[in-house]
């Protein structure tokens, strides 16, 4: 949310003392001092965001310019803002009905990515997600035609997705979103477990090298085995499911490997990383880096509908927009 910027403000000048309205620079830079447990694991513990105005894929207009100079980068931001306003629409228009919220309850950040990068993706150099093989083709086909077979009007809850339906935000990994980008950490001698705050979805994920559970049908979130490598934690999943609609990484396959990658550079930001990896899918694996930046607010519940009343009314409106389609004939 919008009360948020002056924490990120606060980030900046976090590397120094203010005392007597002078910055005073603390000796030892935070981004040299190691961030340990008690038990000596590397500590990524704390409430983060991955919130960034930075587009997964980049845009066309920065075609073969990869990084934005400082001036281009304040022009663009601002530009996005200027986009992103849910307070500049028309009453009574679908903007009007389909933002739904004005623009205090959105967060979809301040700033693109440090770095001033024109895309997440890093790996492949284009910054485009690889192309589809015939089979993930396919499948991508059969859902748009789902999509516009069902319009507005589903036929029941089972042609909706697993987040309409409450039951998870989205499959993993999981990106910068509208609002709702929070994650918090803890971590125990033996496990890490990451909440993330929309739909309350927890990753347990063990580091004593256990094998896979054998012969299951997919979960959800996957099966998440960690381990450190100096400084990182570095984490593959794998045993997704397919079984429910919205329940897979853009269409992707129960087969799917994902392998992220979180590293503190100092005491504000994990540098986080992820690849994806499915040959039923695409044709390659593809590779994204975005900073999880510090949070000094909680994480409170997050309450999905409100019991879910949503559901049944969008299947109410459903039927009731048949009833009336019936009717003029």
């Amino acid at each position: 949310m919008r009360h948020r910027v002056t924490s990120h403000r606060a980030r900046r000048l976090s590397r120094g003392l203010l005392v007597a309205g002078a910055l005073l620079v603390v000796a030892t830079p935070l981004a040299a001092q190691t961030f340990r447990t008690p038990w000596g694991d590397p500590d990524l513990q704390g409430t983060w965001t991955n919130q960034t105005l930075t587009a997964l894929e980049r845009p066309a207009e920065f075609a073969g310019k990869p990084v934005l100079t400082e001036a281009e980068a304040e022009a663009y931001e601002a530009r996005l803002h200027q986009q992103n306003n849910a307070d500049i629409r028309t009453p009574g228009t679908r903007r009007d009905v389909t933002v739904a919220y004005n623009d205090v309850w959105w967060d979809r950040g301040e700033r693109i990515v440090a770095d001033r990068r024109t895309s997440l993706i890093v790996d492949p150099a284009d910054g485009k997600i690889p192309p589809l093989t015939p089979a993930g083709q396919a499948r991508a086909e059969a859902s748009r035609r789902h999509a516009a077979a069902m319009g507005d009007n589903p036929a029941s809850w089972e042609d909706l997705d697993v987040y309409s339906r409450c039951i998870i935000r989205s499959a993993l990994p999981r990106l910068s979103t509208g609002y709702n980008n929070n994650y918090e950490i803890v971590q125990t001698p033996g496990y890490v477990a990451i909440l993330q705050e929309q739909i309350h979805d927890t990753r347990i994920i063990p580091l004593d090298g256990r094998p896979r559970l054998p012969g299951t049908p997919g979960q959800l979130l996957g099966e998440s085995r960690g381990r450190f490598e100096g400084d990182t934690l570095i984490v593959e999943t794998t045993n997704f499911t397919d079984e429910m609609r919205g329940a897979t990484f853009r269409d992707a396959t129960r087969s799917m490997v994902l392998v992220e990658r979180f590293r503190r550079v100092d005491a504000n930001v994990i540098d986080y990383s992820f690849t994806v990896s499915d040959p039923e899918t695409w044709t390659r694996p593809w590779t994204v880096k975005m900073p999880w930046n510090r949070e000094t607010g909680l994480i409170y519940e997050y309450a999905c509908h409100e019991g879910n009343y949503g559901l049944a009314n969008t299947l109410r409106a459903a039927r009731k927009a048949e009833q009336d389609a019936q009717s003029k004939r």
